[in-house]
């Protein structure tokens, strides 16, 4: 990931993952695990967490939202993708709620904190693995 790169994402107040994500740590994580299990290990790491409260889960959709309030206000969506039976893509989209640009890394540092959760939860498999990269 190029220093530009770098700069422009520490300046702005929201973060997500993608297949093909510059930054290897925000692409897309597979898990080997069914959509159900992944959504309810989703819903597990923000209760474990502290401070989030699930405002709506989609089973159709595969969308979770979270409500996060400590130690900043921030909203995360998760989207799950079952790719395969017993193989699931999760995706992550934090938006901080702030006055200033940027949340300094804020929204970042919790997808980060999500994803790490969920490896412990589920057996990871891989990210960006149909990026082409």
């Amino acid at each position: 990931m190029s220093l530009l790169k770098k700069v422009q994402a520490f300046f702005s107040a929201h973060s997500e993952t993608a297949e093909a994500h510059n930054d290897p740590e925000l692409r897309s994580r597979y898990y080997k695990a069914t959509a159900k299990k992944a959504m309810d290990a989703v819903q597990a790491a923000a209760a474990v967490r502290g401070g989030c409260k699930v405002t709506s889960v989609s089973e159709e959709r595969g969308e979770i939202s979270v409500q996060i309030q400590k130690p900043k206000s921030a909203l995360l969506v998760a989207t799950v993708i079952s790719v395969r039976p017993f193989e699931t893509a999760i995706d992550f989209s934090v938006s901080s709620d702030t006055a200033l640009p940027t949340d300094f890394g804020y929204s970042r540092k919790v997808i980060l904190e999500f994803q790490q959760k969920l490896d412990g939860e589920l057996k990871f498999v891989g990210s960006g693995l149909n990026s082409g990269k």
